[in-house]
């Protein structure tokens, strides 16, 4: 089996190299292309079935992305709460830090498309450096979060040497890696790959599954070698129109995440990103695929449904409406319909 550098040199990057059987709109995907970056590694590739699927929306350029006049380029307002470049700074305790500008598949609806994969995202080893000042500098950051791009499509000796220099630092408690690579190139995850993280604990990796056919035997392997290596996973899903935005498709994808080992831990209101405006379903969609999950199936398999508040409000639950208050009780319906009655508290 090719290794997983020769795999991602095989991406495609231009409308034309599609394959013909999907019978692809070459002009309009290169159109997209031209402004929000493709690339598509031929393992990724190789999971979908057929033009427009849940895979393929995930990938392929489109000209809805074009379209967009509703969504902004920034929402979470990530630049201005970046004191130095690539480094993130919006909760009291916490950072993200990019460290790769690179992803192995440029999905399409990135909160960062407005410069992942692109010359507006330049990472380099002054800027590395200076996300390592002010995280030591600042004792209140007791939880790093490294992101980007990817950061496992780096290379093992520079990602050991980031891990190694943001552990050496006192007041850091917990390092997260947050990557898609599980879910896009799986055999990125290697055994050394696996033994080298296993060094840093506490480390923990939220990854990224958006429908059960991005979980095959090669993605379970990957998480397996992950697990086995003690770093707790999570899975962080974004709620997609015509991805995965019904009850059914959401339940297996949460059943088929706790079988290789992955925990559900958010399914993510879409930001509101430029070029991807045709991704966003309604709040009450998302409610109602919680409602299909909470007390139908373990509590386990249920994430937080959140959305990440605009302009840098950081992240906020949405929960079903459940509860009211009447007078010294608490009036509820279960799951399935029942009201039952909570004596309050004063």
């Amino acid at each position: 089996m090719p290794g997983w550098q020769d795999l991602l040199k095989k991406s495609i990057t231009r409308a034309g190299d599609i394959p013909g059987r999907f019978a692809p709109d070459v002009n309009a995907i290169a159109q997209a292309a031209a402004v929000f970056p493709m690339r598509i590694n031929p393992y990724y590739l190789g999971l979908i079935r057929e033009k427009d699927d849940p895979l393929w929306k995930q990938a392929v350029p489109s000209l809805e992305e074009l379209q967009d006049e509703v969504c902004v380029a920034d929402p979470l307002d990530e630049e201005n709460l970046s004191p130095v470049p690539n480094l993130i700074h919006k909760y009291p305790d916490r950072v993200l830090f990019l460290v790769c500008s690179q992803c192995a598949m440029y999905c399409r609806f990135c909160t960062r498309k407005r410069k992942v994969g692109t010359d507006r995202m330049v990472i380099s080893r002054e800027t590395l450096a200076a996300g390592i000042d002010y995280i030591s500098s600042h004792p209140e950051i007791r939880d790093v979060l490294i992101s980007g791009g990817d950061p496992l499509l780096l290379g093992d000796d520079r990602l050991e040497e980031i891990l190694t220099a943001v552990r050496a630092i006192p007041s850091v408690e917990i390092i997260r890696i947050g990557t898609r690579v599980p879910c896009t190139l799986p055999m990125r995850v290697t055994l050394r790959l696996a033994r080298l993280l296993k060094k840093f604990h506490p480390l923990y990796i939220n990854t990224h599954f958006n429908h059960p056919a991005e979980i095959t035997p090669e993605a379970a392997q990957a998480c397996a070698r992950l697990a086995d290596a003690g770093i707790p996973l999570s899975c962080q899903t974004v709620l997609l129109r015509g991805i995965n935005d019904d009850p059914q498709t959401m339940r297996e994808l949460m059943h088929r995440l706790l079988r290789i080992r992955v925990r559900p831990y958010y399914l993510f209101q879409g930001d509101m990103t430029r070029g991807t405006n045709h991704f966003r379903t309604s709040i009450a969609t998302g409610r109602e695929i919680m409602k299909s999950l909470i007390g139908f199936t373990s509590g386990l398999a249920v994430p937080m449904y959140a959305l990440d508040a605009p302009g840098g409000g950081g992240k906020i639950p949405l929960l079903p409406d459940y509860v009211r208050e009447d007078g010294e009780r608490l009036v509820f319906t279960n799951y399935c319909g029942k009201t039952c009655y909570y004596d309050n508290v004063r």
